[in-house]
């Protein structure tokens, strides 16, 4: 693949709404160990908007807190700002993914519940599984395949042809390849870099199609195939009839504890239920 030609579609996706600035400076604060619980809430008093969001969301079932939380400072100091933070990320998201006037064979919507689902397995596996904090699985999940859109809006002919291709031949990146000379993973990888997103988070966007040998399943990159393929038993595709692959490693990392896998699966529709104020495309 070639950065220049993942630049070349980032540039001219002219209709994109970049992630609002105060999700950027979030994932700056983020990222800076000195950074203050005051820090965190000043910034996300700069939009109004999403203040109202978030509090909302906050006090939905998803988060079953026990008292009503009023207040970015109370939101903050019961939740955390990790968790603060990927509820912003996930609705600033949201609205990029709303639903082109034509339809055709690709849908943002369908794409957005992809991501959803593999958000939401992908987090589940690192603390249910792994015993590892689940926040920048989170990330990864909802994060992995925007590049599909940047693709869709930049090069919208060359990107159906793609999807045609995609589903007579099960292989998207070669695909891509084939017809744009970059594919989504790259593109997923430069654009989160103009976010702020952290490194690892990109490393595994960049790597969630690569079928390598010796991928860890406790690492991001394994996570994220891992939750994909399983998302992927359940509907929860790109497009219609299309199979996720996985590399030789995570399969039989999968054989050998599929009782805790099938629990999991089991359990991933309850837990998207749950989360559906969140991951509501049509939500305002």
């Amino acid at each position: 693949m070639t950065a220049s030609a993942a630049h070349e579609l980032i540039a001219s996706y002219r209709s994109i709404k970049t992630l609002p600035h105060v999700v950027t400076k979030l994932s700056q604060l983020i990222a800076d160990n000195t950074t203050t619980m005051r820090d965190f809430e000043e910034v996300i008093k700069m939009d109004p908007t999403l203040v109202v969001r978030l509090l909302r969301l906050v006090n939905s079932p998803y988060y079953g807190l026990s008292q009503h939380i009023d207040s970015i400072g109370r939101a903050v100091a019961l939740v955390g700002m990790k968790n603060l933070y990927t509820i912003a990320v996930t609705d600033a998201l949201k609205h990029l993914f709303e639903e082109a006037a034509t339809p055709s064979i690709f849908s943002r919507q369908k794409l957005w519940l992809h991501c959803a689902a593999v958000s939401i397995c992908s987090q589940m596996l690192a603390e249910r599984l792994f015993g590892i904090k689940g926040d920048d699985a989170y990330l990864c999940g909802i994060l992995h395949d925007f590049g599909l859109i940047v693709e869709e809006q930049a090069a919208e002919e060359a990107f159906l042809q793609i999807c045609q291709a995609y589903r007579e031949s099960g292989d998207l990146p070669e695909q891509e390849q084939a017809v744009l000379n970059t594919d989504h993973s790259e593109i997923g990888f430069l654009i989160t870099s103009q976010w702020g997103i952290s490194l690892p988070i990109r490393t595994a966007i960049r790597d969630h199609h690569r079928l390598v040998h010796d991928i860890d399943p406790t690492s991001l990159t394994g996570i994220l195939q891992l939750a994909e393929y399983l998302t992927g038993q359940l509907g929860y595709t790109v497009l219609s009839g299309t199979t996720p692959k996985l590399a030789p490693s995570l399969q039989e990392h999968i054989q050998q504890n599929l009782d805790e896998y099938q629990v999991l699966l089991d359990d991933l529709p309850a837990e998207m239920s749950k989360a559906s104020e969140i991951y509501n495309p049509a939500e305002q």
